[in-house]
């Protein structure tokens, strides 16, 4: 009976070992298996092949603007209702960041050096600063004979260009807005100013025209003064918003209408085509763990569609050389 009791123990003891090792490791493998899954983020999507980045419908029709922060983050205008700014995490979990000023709605958002967003606030001919501390709001410049602030493009020395459409005239204007806030008219009686940009090299400038279809490159000046310019590009057919280069100096152009993002050479000649999922791509930007995740906001959808490209995003390039 002794020698009897002495094998149940010994054997029970064996299979508890047993269990717990194999729960342990069963454990560890869920655990691996999450990691995994969490960090696939960007390597499992493929290469200009656009997939959802967030629920459709979570922002509203006047989805725009998309800026990363130095820590991932995505930002866009009018999260569930206009007047809002929305926040993004690497993962795709959407919340509400701030609400603007009452009568405020915003549009293009950058980031300066300091790490102040910067957002246009086309109702009331603003750019606004939000103080990402605290998320205080104050007005950074104004001026009350633009149209509508639009899109904005920044250097590293946080010199602003704002595109200044007038869509019932089918004209705009293009503003140079200077670190202190003061602004300057650098170029009228244009054709609907909209999507606007900086070359890597910061010795170009780039800006559409949506309802006339073309994209114009200026010489850049290191303090900001624009010349020589020329086509770069014009399409024959559908509309054009918000651009943004990446690190080579490609420019992705979002087309209104078509519901694609084109990559565009320095040279103007066009590199590659990516489908969305929707029709009314409205802007773009890079981020990502190696900033090679372009991020893209849909209007007619209301959320944001994400594919990955070759070269790192300008700005997230520009942020890591700070």
């Amino acid at each position: 009976m002794y020698f009897k009791l002495l094998n149940f123990f010994y054997f029970f003891i064996l299979f508890a070992g047993w269990s717990c090792t194999s729960a342990n490791q069963a454990s560890e493998d869920a655990t691996s298996e999450d990691t995994v899954s969490r960090n696939q983020t960007s390597s499992s999507i493929s290469l200009y092949q656009s997939q959802d980045f967030t629920e459709e419908g979570s922002f509203t029709k006047g989805i725009e603007g998309p800026a990363v922060d130095a820590e991932g983050n995505i930002y866009a205008v009018n999260f569930q209702k206009q007047g809002t700014i929305g926040k993004i995490t690497p993962t795709g979990e959407a919340s509400l960041f701030i609400e603007l000023p009452e009568e405020s709605v915003g549009n293009g958002i950058r980031f300066n050096q300091a790490g102040d967003m910067l957002i246009a606030d086309y109702p009331q001919h603003n750019i606004l600063k939000v103080n990402m501390a605290d998320q205080s709001i104050s007005v950074f410049a104004h001026n009350s004979a633009m149209n509508q602030p639009n899109d904005i493009a920044i250097t590293s020395t946080d010199v602003l260009f704002a595109s200044d459409p007038n869509w019932s005239a089918e004209t705009g204007q293009l503003w140079r807005i200077s670190p202190d806030g003061s602004t300057v008219l650098l170029e009228e009686n244009m054709g609907t100013t909209n999507g606007v940009e900086v070359s890597p090299d910061e010795k170009t400038l780039y800006v559409n025209e949506s309802v006339q279809r073309v994209v114009w490159a200026y010489d850049l000046s290191p303090d900001g003064q624009i010349s020589n310019k020329r086509e770069l590009i014009t399409f024959s057919d559908f509309g054009m918003d918000g651009m943004r280069c990446d690190a080579a100096g490609n420019l992705y152009i979002t087309r209104h209408g078509k519901g694609t993002v084109v990559k565009v050479s320095p040279e103007g000649e066009v590199l590659q085509e990516i489908e969305m999922a929707g029709k009314l791509p409205s802007n773009i930007a890079f981020g990502g763990p190696d900033g090679r995740m372009a991020y893209v906001t849909l209007q007619d959808r209301g959320c944001m569609e994400t594919f990955q490209v070759e070269e790192p995003g300008r700005a997230w390039q520009m942020r890591r050389s700070k």
